[in-house]
């Protein structure tokens, strides 16, 4: 059970951090907002697909 948890935050990461590089934003903001996503484990991934993914724009213009 704990190994398909851990897949399943794996493969939400990486389609968060893909989503991230294709947003037009600056590379830093880009590094920030990857390096949050990837260090906060779950947490940033909530925040992420249920606030930030709209707002990163505005962040970072």
């Amino acid at each position: 059970m704990g190994t398909i948890i851990y897949i399943v935050g794996l493969v939400l990461a990486i389609a968060a951090v893909l989503d991230i590089i294709k947003k037009p934003i600056s590379l830093v903001g880009k590094i920030i907002c990857c390096a949050v996503v990837l260090l906060t484990s779950w947490v940033g991934l909530l925040v992420y697909y249920l606030y930030a993914k709209n707002h990163i724009t505005e962040w970072f213009k």
